[in-house]
This record gives structure tokens, C-alpha cells and sequence, in this order.
């Protein structure tokens, strides 16, 4: 028995949670199948949504080898390689026949999709890899140990996905080996999943950076929209009132001076905007690797350096306009508006450069996932200091 392509195609559409209460009124075979159906990532996120009890009667469902390897995978990481993992369709030794590997593989490939032969030695050890041209070119009295390439590349169990799209970018295959650390083949993993577990994920960060679960699909339902976005909703507004709290600081220098009020927005926008700026390439370098370990403190040297020569050059135009709306207002002190001005853009969108690239790098060292609501975090700091810092060299240089 087959899943059922409309229910697959239903369930491709639902976030994990709608998608487990979709299938729990299925008998357990057929959720088991289901599952399996529609890959390991997908399948393994609906299962851990299902009532434990509904879980170990699935498991023990699992009544043929590939069923059983594929709720093993489980034990491995979330968004591990392991995770994604299917069992070789079948092993040989290096000394079997061309002959006698054909023969034994036209039964499987009827029912299994092979790409390649894999070779391993009595430890399960893989030694080599066959390609199905080789095989077809061979002489059949030749053993896989002349035609196979030995020491092929494989990947580890517990790689993060981004590690292995690293690994797998240049090479291009469309099925890759999974070894332990000891060369053992665990099992092999698609191309196709990887690629499109990558994509899941790329996809879903810039909903994660404002507040918006992963999981979250345009047929989830209301209710479960609410209660994912209302508690980042609920702490943004509370660093909203700190934000407030830092204005009403220096209410009176706003009240003397009302054209500070006007620029509190170009002031907070443009420094908004620097940070976004490096927490975007802070992002994309951890999600390519390309921010390796011990380069974090260059990486916020070089946004802080960057933000105060942005701010600087950015300022000179900000300070140009203060000046000509002061002059306009009869301003005594516009020169010194400028150049205050001036200041707050370029030291607010240095240090807006320096939690751009910080944030995300905290998050993670902290255990959580680098994108999650970190353009909150970054703005409401960003707006803290940018405002701070305007009007508090207004208070301190222009009243008495």
C-alpha cells in the first residue's frame, strides 16, 4: 500500500502541528508510511508533534528494516545530517563479481531507487564507492575492488545540514554515504533532501528575525499564529516603553528645543538601518560558515568601523539639513545642532554596526538560533542608544 498523494500533498501544506492532527485518526501503519512518505526532516517534525503513546505504538509499527533504521534516525540532532538519513539499499564486498552484483541488484531495482554500489569491508566499514557506469563497462569477471573508487567521500551523522551543504556545494552528487567516526555506513542521504532542508531553513529566517516561527505556514491557523508571534510581540513592546522611558528623560531639553523632535526619526531610522545592514551579513556568514571560530570580535570590529564611516558621511548630509532648519527657525545655536547631529549619527551606527554583528553571535553561543527575533533585539537597542546619545549632547551642550 502507497500514501495517499492528496493526503501528501495536504500535509506539505500544513505546519507540523496541523499536519499531526491531520494524520492521528490514521491507523499507525499508515501514519508510519505517511511519514516515511514525505522524508525524514518533514516526517520526523509531524511524528514528534503526535502523543507519546501514539508514538510508541508507531514505532513499534515499524516491521521492516527500513522502517526501523528510519525511526532511529531520531536519536540523532534535530537538523542534523542523521536526521535525513535512509538505508543503503544494499552492500557488497570488494571481492564480489560484476556478474554476481547485477544479478543480486535487479530484484532491488525494481523497488528501490539505486545510484550507486557501496562497498564495505566484514566491520561494515566503507571502502568504496561503484557507479553504475563502471558496472555496466566492466568485464563481468571483474571484482568491485578493480573498478571502485576507494576512500570515497562521505558525511558524518552529526553534521548540521548547513555543514554538510558546505561539504556537498562543490561535489554535486545525488545520493551522499553517511559514515560514524569510525567509517561505518550508517546509511545514505539524497541530495534532493538536503538541498531542500537548506531551503526550508534559508526560507524561514527572515521570519524568525522578526518574531515568526519556523513552523509557521500560510494554512496555519489563527489561533496558533497568535499564540507564536503574540509573546515577541509582547516583549517588543515592552523594550518599546524603555525606548519612551529614554525620550521622556530629556523632555525638557525637547521642550526648549523642538526641532530635536523632529529628527528623533531620522536619527533612530538611519541607525536602525546600519545595524540591519550587519546583522544581514553576520547571518548569511554563519549560515554559510564562513565565520569561523575566533573571528568573531573581527567581524564586530569591522561592522563597528564600517557603521562609523557610514554615520560619518551619512551625518554630514543629516547635519547639513539640522543646520539649514535651525538657520530657517532663527536657531542661535545651529552650528552646534549640526555637529550634534552629526555625532549621534555616526557614534549611534557604530555601535548599531557593533550589535548588528554581536547579536546573533550571543544567541548562538547562548544555545539558541542565531535569527530568532534578533531584529528586535537590534532595533529596540538601537533605538535606545541612538536616541540616548542625541539628545543627551543636546542636554549636556546646549542648556544651561
Amino acid at each position: 500500500m502507497q500514501a495517499d498523494a492528496l493526503l501528501l500533498d495536504e500535509l506539505r501544506d500544513l505546519d507540523a502541528e496541523a499536519a499531526a492532527s491531520r494524520v492521528s485518526t490514521l491507523p499507525d501503519e499508515a501514519i508510519l508510511e505517511t511519514l516515511q512518505a514525505l522524508g525524514p526532516g518533514r516526517g520526523f517534525a509531524i511524528l514528534n508533534r503526535l502523543g507519546p503513546v501514539q508514538r510508541t505504538r508507531i514505532t513499534s509499527a515499524a516491521g521492516t528494516d527500513a522502517s526501523e533504521h528510519w525511526l532511529a534516525s531520531r536519536a540523532w540532532p534535530e537538523g542534523s545530517v542523521g536526521r535525513l538519513t535512509e538505508p543503503a539499499p544494499i552492500t557488497f564486498d570488494a571481492g564480489a563479481k560484476v556478474v554476481d552484483v547485477l544479478a543480486r541488484l535487479r530484484p532491488v531495482a525494481s523497488r528501490t531507487l539505486i545510484t550507486y554500489v557501496y562497498v564495505v569491508d566484514s566491520t561494515n566499514r566503507l571502502t568504496g564507492v561503484v557507479t553504475f557506469r563502471e558496472m555496466v563497462f566492466a568485464d563481468p569477471g571483474q571484482t568491485l575492488a578493480d573498478i571502485m573508487l576507494p576512500r570515497p567521500f562521505s558525511l558524518r551523522p552529526d553534521a548540521d545540514v548547513i555543514d554538510a551543504m558546505r561539504e556537498v556545494v562543490r561535489r554535486h552528487y545525488p545520493v551522499y554515504p553517511v559514515c560514524d567516526e569510525h567509517g561505518q555506513l550508517i546509511g545514505v542521504v539524497r541530495g534532493s533532501v538536503l538541498f531542500e532542508e537548506q531551503a526550508f531553513e534559508i526560507s524561514a529566517q527572515a521570519g524568525s528575525m522578526v518574531g515568526v516561527e519556523k513552523d509557521e505556514r500560510l494554512s496555519t491557523s489563527w489561533g496558533r499564529s497568535l499564540r507564536l508571534r503574540h509573546p515577541w510581540l509582547q516583549l517588543n513592546l515592552l523594550a518599546t516603553f524603555l525606548t519612551a522611558a529614554v525620550v521622556s528623560c530629556f523632555q525638557d531639553a525637547i521642550n526648549q528645543i523642538v526641532l530635536l523632535a523632529v529628527f528623533l526619526p531620522v536619527i533612530s531610522d538611519q541607525c536602525n538601518n546600519t545595524g540591519s545592514q550587519a546583522l544581514a551579513v553576520t547571518l548569511r556568514g554563519m549560515m554559510f560558515g564562513e565565520l569561523k571560530p575566533g573571528r568573531g570580535w573581527r567581524l564586530v570590529c569591522k561592522e563597528s568601523w564600517l557603521g562609523f564611516l557610514n554615520g560619518s558621511l551619512t551625518g554630514l548630509l543629516g547635519g547639513v539639513a539640522m543646520y539649514a532648519l535651525a538657520r530657517a527657525q532663527s536657531q542661535a545655536d545651529a552650528l552646534f545642532l549640526a555637529g550634534i547631529t552629526w555625532a549621534a549619527i555616526a557614534g549611534s551606527c557604530t555601535i548599531a554596526g557593533m550589535v548588528g554583528a554581536g547579536v546573533p553571535q550571543l544567541l548562538k553561543r547562548m544555545g539558541a538560533d542565531p535569527a530568532t527575533a534578533s531584529s528586535i533585539f537590534l532595533t529596540k537597542a538601537t533605538d535606545i542608544v541612538s536616541l540616548a546619545m542625541f539628545l543627551g549632547l543636546a542636554a549636556v551642550l546646549l542648556l544651561p
